[in-house]
């Protein structure tokens, strides 16, 4: 395997910090976080929160964190959540629910990630001596391994509606939510408001090294705050990270447009070439190298030899653009795609 890639496809988390947001962060004003007393950390949660139309905002070190801290903040021990049986919180947090807060999770199927109102009213079930009480719906915005996809505002906000019927507040993992945003033409604000928490993470689409800002009402802060400390989220001069992710909302949400422009094309170009990928919504490509007669690791390895480095997730591969990824590299993929399949008898 070449390594460095020629062309890094494997997430959006691979970016590295632009020379503007580095001298960005250098210069930033820092204080003691953990305090409160950070001016460049208060400025981006406060920016986070007016944009997302909440009251106040929380900075931690990863998303996962927020995920963490805002079902420990909604729920006690032996209560039930319900989101999606391949939502990030389920597939890829280490049981990090169940772990700390001693929550069970309710599973729902759907479109990709995204599923109707109905299908949450019956999960809102009341709980009995038998069966936990539903206490938070969790939602993913955009959905990570529904294949990049984009909630419509109606359906967003019509499960909101459902659990808000039944007095179940709601989380949104948001990720990649201005991915969503750029791909709706929407505002921030419509996937905030509806719902009590959401967070947004500096680190996949928007460039940044870490950090992540969880919004919600000022009591609902105040408690996460507690779990944030309790878990090793408390920092000291963290101003320099914030610093990062300020730069990347000045000068890196608009141009998420071009990451989906050339997943499109990426999806476009393999396609060609006789193997199977899902509809883009926005910066993700998913891949079903079955119908060449290969498995998804051996795929991967014979790209890799070639310089292209793509992920798998069980037997499908996906690949993802992101603010390292040029229209050019896109090309190279392809035709690195198109000499693996070439290769075979």
């Amino acid at each position: 395997m070449l390594w460095p890639p020629a062309v890094d496809l494997y997430s959006d988390t691979q970016t590295k910090p632009t020379a503007a947001m580095r001298r960005a962060m250098a210069a930033a004003e820092v204080g003691d976080e953990q305090q409160g007393t950070d001016p460049t950390v208060n400025g981006l949660c406060a920016r986070v929160a007016e944009m997302l139309g909440h009251e106040a905002g929380l900075f931690l070190p990863t998303g996962t964190m927020c995920n963490l801290v805002a079902v420990a903040t909604h729920t006690s021990p032996g209560d039930a959540i319900v989101t999606s049986v391949d939502s990030h919180i389920v597939r890829s947090e280490t049981g990090g629910a169940a772990a700390y807060s001693g929550v069970i999770t309710d599973l729902l199927t759907g479109d990709r990630g995204r599923f109707e109102p109905e299908a949450v009213a019956e999960a809102l079930a009341p709980g009995n001596a038998y069966r936990p009480w539903p206490r938070l719906v969790c939602l993913e915005q955009t959905h990570n391994f529904g294949g990049g996809t984009v909630w419509s505002p109606a359906q967003y906000r019509a499960v909101a509606d459902v659990a808000h019927r039944t007095g179940v507040p709601v989380h949104t993992d948001g990720a990649r939510l201005f991915n969503a945003t750029v791909a709706s033409g929407t505002d921030p604000g419509v996937w905030g408001e509806p719902v009590e928490s959401i967070w947004i993470d500096f680190t996949k689409g928007l460039g940044a090294p870490m950090g992540a800002v969880l919004v919600g009402d000022r009591d609902f802060i105040e408690a996460a705050r507690v779990h944030k400390h309790r878990c090793g989220g408390a920092m000291r001069q963290a101003g320099i990270a914030a610093a990062g992710c300020l730069h990347a909302l000045d000068n890196h949400i608009e141009r998420l447009a071009d990451d989906h422009a050339n997943a499109a094309r990426l999806a476009e170009g393999i396609s060609q070439l006789g193997v199977g990928t899902e509809e883009v919504e926005t910066n993700m490509v998913w891949i079903d190298v079955a119908p060449a007669g290969l498995g998804a690791a051996e795929f991967l390895e014979r790209l890799a030899a070639d310089g292209v480095r793509m992920s798998r997730v069980e037997e499908r591969v996906r690949a993802v653009t992101h603010l390292d990824v040029s229209a050019a590299d896109v090309e190279t993929a392809i035709t690195a795609v198109g000499a693996v399949l070439a290769e075979l008898p």
